[in-house]
């Protein structure tokens, strides 16, 4: 009975030390000690007044929340930089009377990313994302939070997807 214990133990204690190469973001082992998310301009056609600031800090936070990466302000070893080029709202769907009655908002960032621990995984992408929501809301106040919310949420981890957890 104390081998089993013995044998067990040891199993544990080798599957928790293999637990260090990969993480559950997947990540896995990552060179780099530090990051940095420039400020993301909006060069949008239709410019919507500080969404480029919301998009630069849900940006960094999600890095900072699924690794354990530190933040900084230049220098970092992976580089997070682009501009918002598109702020579209377009109605999906009409009622009798020729109004909308779901509209639909579509956000595009190009990013540019850079490791120069690897150099390989480097790219410049286009992500994009859209929410649709009732054609009598109107896009503003909490209504505006809660769509770009929804969007950056889906941009930010397709970004971070592409850029480190590579799936």
């Amino acid at each position: 009975m104390k081998n089993v214990t013995i044998i067990i133990t040891l199993i544990a204690a080798f599957i928790l030390n293999s637990c260090s190469v990969y993480n559950f973001t997947g990540t896995g082992k990552i060179d780099a000690k530090t990051f940095q998310v420039n400020y993301f301009q909006n060069n949008a056609p239709l410019v919507q007044p500080g969404i480029e600031r919301i998009f630069t800090q849900k940006m960094q936070n999600i890095i900072q929340n699924q690794t354990n990466l530190n933040l900084t302000s230049s220098g970092g070893d992976l580089v997070y930089e682009g501009e918002i080029t598109d702020f579209r709202i377009e109605p999906m769907t009409a009622t009798a009377d020729q109004r909308a009655s779901q509209n639909r908002l579509t956000i595009t960032v190009n990013v540019r990313f850079s490791n120069k621990k690897k150099e390989a995984d480097d790219f410049e992408k286009k992500f994009s994302f859209y929410k649709d929501y009732d054609g009598t809301d109107q896009l503003v106040g909490s209504k505006l939070t809660e769509v770009l919310d929804f969007i950056y949420e889906r941009i930010t981890q397709d970004i971070f997807n592409e850029s480190l957890a590579k799936w």
